[in-house]
């Protein structure tokens, strides 16, 4: 599978230790930066532009998801979910990395590197990347909704105040 890197400097040491890992994993990992340590850079570019290639290789068919990550993986999956077709979430233990996938079908996380140690993060990570989304109608109901309201800003039948 491709995974999409994206940190800032606050997750660069963590970003490199885990493309080590997914690569070791046999995934094809792609680092959309930064490369080297800048105290005073800006995350948002690094994030959508890694959440623009994960939604570029799906619609292309080609497997893939996507890694942002920060200080506290907030504004990173904020940046991330502002690309049409991105589903970005904050992950902070198993049971959200697994929940990502089997109900939202997310296809990007964020992990805070300050608040995980890197054996927490690759756990998280690992399971994110082998739960399948299982395509029950309620939630795949609910992620088309959010995609309508992403292209049309509407929901059809429902209100949107």
């Amino acid at each position: 599978m491709r995974i999409h890197i994206a940190t800032d400097h606050a997750g660069l040491e963590f970003s490199s230790d885990l493309q080590e890992h997914l690569t070791r994993e046999g995934h094809e990992v792609v680092d959309h930066g930064p490369q080297s340590y800048d105290p005073l850079d800006d995350y948002p570019s690094f994030c959508i532009n890694a959440a623009r290639a994960v939604v570029a290789d799906q619609e292309a068919g080609v497997q893939a998801l996507g890694i942002v990550f920060g200080g506290s993986g907030n504004g990173e999956q904020m940046a991330a979910n502002k690309v049409r077709g991105a589903r970005a979430a904050l992950v902070w233990n198993l049971a959200t990395a697994k929940l990502a996938r089997e109900h939202n079908d997310a296809n990007v996380i964020a992990i805070g590197a300050r608040q995980h140690s890197i054996d927490e993060a690759v756990l998280f990570i690992d399971t994110f990347i082998a739960t399948p989304f299982p395509g029950e109608e309620r939630h795949a109901r609910r992620i088309a909704q959010l995609a309508e309201y992403e292209t049309t800003g509407a929901i059809a039948g429902r209100e949107i105040d």
